[in-house]
């Protein structure tokens, strides 16, 4: 898919330098960088680490009575 990226002069001259020196293209060359900055960054996971963590256990408002009953005794 094509797409229109404005880039500084001076970015611009570092990548066709790059595809120059690695015989490729200015597109494969941002595509490669786009690529690696992407792999870098992976999206957070859409659960929690926490998620799950409770299973089995008593419920809130059971926990907070059992609590309450240890402060009594």
């Amino acid at each position: 898919m094509r797409t229109v990226v404005d880039l500084p002069d001076e970015e611009l001259q570092a990548i066709k330098a790059l595809a120059k020196r690695e015989k490729i293209s200015q597109a494969e060359a941002i595509r490669r960088a786009v690529r690696a900055y992407l792999h870098a960054r992976p999206a957070p996971d859409k659960e929690s680490p926490a998620f799950g963590l409770w299973e089995g256990r008593e419920e809130g408002i059971q926990y907070q009575d059992t609590l309450r009953d240890e402060w009594t005794r």
